[in-house]
């Protein structure tokens, strides 16, 4: 799962800056080995860029509002540089658990979503964090990637109009109504 970017060298001993994805980065703490990918912004580096890498971490802490850590075999300032811009990636098996009514984003994302009169509104294709409360992307089922992002029906993810959500059975109940 893709948890964040790296930013860069921290210090001058090898260890790298990340901007976490999530205010609270324990996948990030409770994995020591992340996977690392070169993303779009990338630049290109002197280190073998095809398919995934593992770093095996000797440790990670907070700083400020990003993560610092060391890299096992990453000795100098240049080479955890040469980093800089990858994506990184942990076992999904390194998040914690969600508390009840608590859901992961990646969970959500492909749900089919069905109103209180059963009338299939959708597929969930991503969610918007707004401050208060994140709202639920949803595209009708068949739509492609065309598909005007205008026209998909956004849903606050707010107990007033979410009722359930089936993780198991991979839909989202919610009070909606559809207009076609």
């Amino acid at each position: 799962m893709e948890v964040g970017r790296i930013l860069g060298a921290w210090g001058v001993k090898g260890w790298v800056r990340v901007q976490p994805f999530a205010k609270q980065p324990q996948a990030l703490f409770s994995s020591k080995r992340w996977f690392i990918r070169p993303s779009h912004s990338a630049l290109v580096a002197p280190v073998a860029t095809s398919g995934s890498q593992c770093l095996h971490i000797v440790q990670a802490r907070e700083h400020r509002d990003d993560v610092v850590a060391q890299v096992r075999g990453l000795d100098d300032r240049d080479a955890a540089q040469a980093l800089r811009g990858f994506s990184l990636f942990v076992s999904r098996s390194s998040f914690p658990t969600p508390e009840d009514d608590e859901f992961y984003w990646v969970d959500l994302i492909g749900m089919v979503v069905l109103n209180r009169q059963l009338q299939r509104l959708g597929q969930v294709v991503g969610l918007i964090e707004t401050g208060p409360h994140c709202v639920l992307r949803i595209r009708p089922e068949g739509a492609g990637e065309e598909f005007p992002a205008a026209q998909e029906t956004l849903i606050p993810f707010v107990q007033a109009y979410v009722d359930r959500v089936d993780l198991a059975g991979r839909q989202i109940s919610v009070d909606w109504s559809y207009e076609a």
